[in-house]
């Protein structure tokens, strides 16, 4: 059997393949194939919850398979949304439900929630409006025309080019957000557009006109490249979240080490406290595990064992590739060290549920004593 940190690295030199292995599993497949042919089907909360095989697989992509019994909990926070910061799915401190309620946005969608993509129905939605404000009648054949061109011809851009050398999609893109393809600068529109929205200091996010940043946004190709036009986070983007779900659930079946590995490099970006480690069972545990501290430091005090980690590590570390890979290197060095492959722990339960409440020694009491707030 091979060690932590072999199974780690082999996984990792190519997780495209790692991930193209488990795809081809026959259950895997089947139940992708499945989800794939009927999600878009479902134009509400009560059809979503009662297809059982839909619901099992949606809830297992964002790694709350645990919860998928819970569907009078998990009705509540679909009914909420998550626009208001109050809502059901907001208030709750484990993220995941935030984040599942968003990519099944029903609260905000309606019937378009599996379907919904910004440069389609936005646009169109956003091209009605302006019309109107401009005089048109929304339901004149003029513009029912040019929404129909362009509902037939968007899902064919596959990049910033492409929608910028077809005059008609770009005239009816732009003029969705109020702005006149004949007078704006086509070179600015372009930057505007590869620098996207997610740096603070991108072009379209530093210009005091935020509608250059509402356009980013609803053409985000600088996020998601050539699916652009098409993605829709209750599709493709579930079913890659369930690929790798399912790719760590299969390496801790031999090997929970490399399972806490994959999950932590997978949250890593996400990560921008202590805080947020704490409140995480897995993520703490590498954290303990590189710093050598028992499974009972758990049970300190939180903002001491905050401190601490602090202390000992810089959390930026985790949004570069290189250092990450240099902490999860000495991670499953040290889980092999604890944990040898021959008697390797096989319980998903130890790992990932909470820690077991036991005492803490004396030397580390002592030491948790010396820290300052």
């Amino acid at each position: 059997m091979l060690n932590t940190f072999t199974s780690y690295q082999l996984i990792t030199k190519d997780i495209s393949k790692s991930l193209d292995r488990i795809e081809q599993q026959p259950v895997v497949d089947r139940d992708t194939k499945y989800y794939l042919d009927n999600i878009t089907k479902v134009k509400s909360i009560d059809d979503f919850v009662k297809n059982d095989r839909l619901f099992k697989y949606a809830m297992k992509a964002y790694g709350l398979e645990d919860m998928d019994y819970a569907k009078a909990f998990m009705v509540k926070a679909l009914k909420e949304g998550v626009s208001d910061p109050n809502s059901f799915a907001n208030k709750l401190t484990d993220k995941r439900y935030a984040e599942f309620v968003s990519a099944f946005n029903f609260a905000a969608n309606g019937a378009d929630a599996t379907i919904y993509n910004k440069t389609q129905q936005m646009v169109t939605k956003n091209y009605a409006t302006q019309a109107k404000i401009a005089g048109l009648d929304p339901d004149s054949d003029y513009v029912k025309g040019e929404t129909t061109y362009y509902l037939a011809n968007i899902t064919k851009v596959k990049s910033i080019d492409d929608l910028m050398s077809n005059t008609r999609l770009y005239t009816y893109a732009l003029a969705s957000f109020g702005l006149d393809s004949t007078t704006e600068d086509k070179d600015l529109i372009k930057r505007v557009l590869q620098g996207g929205v997610r740096d603070p200091d991108s072009v379209a996010n530093k210009m005091t006109d935020k509608t250059y940043a509402a356009l980013a946004s609803a053409f985000n190709f600088e996020a998601y490249g050539e699916n652009t036009t098409t993605i829709n986070p209750a599709q493709q983007p579930t079913v890659d979240k369930y690929m790798r779900q399912t790719l760590e659930e299969d390496a801790g079946q031999t090997n929970q080490g490399v399972r806490l590995a994959l999950y932590f490099d997978r949250k890593a970006p996400t990560i921008t406290s202590w805080y947020d480690v704490l409140a995480d069972t897995a993520l703490a545990s590498v954290v303990r595990t590189v710093l050598g501290l028992p499974d009972s430091f758990a049970t300190a005090d939180v903002d001491k064992q905050a401190q601490l980690f602090e202390q000992k590590l810089d959390i930026s570390d985790f949004s570069d590739p290189e250092k990450l890979g240099k902490f999860l290197t000495r991670f499953t060095s040290m889980y092999e060290i604890n944990n040898p492959t021959s008697s390797a722990v096989t319980s998903v339960s130890v790992l990932f549920a909470q820690p077991i409440t036991v005492g803490i020694s004396t030397d580390l009491m002592m030491a948790m004593q010396k820290l300052r707030f």
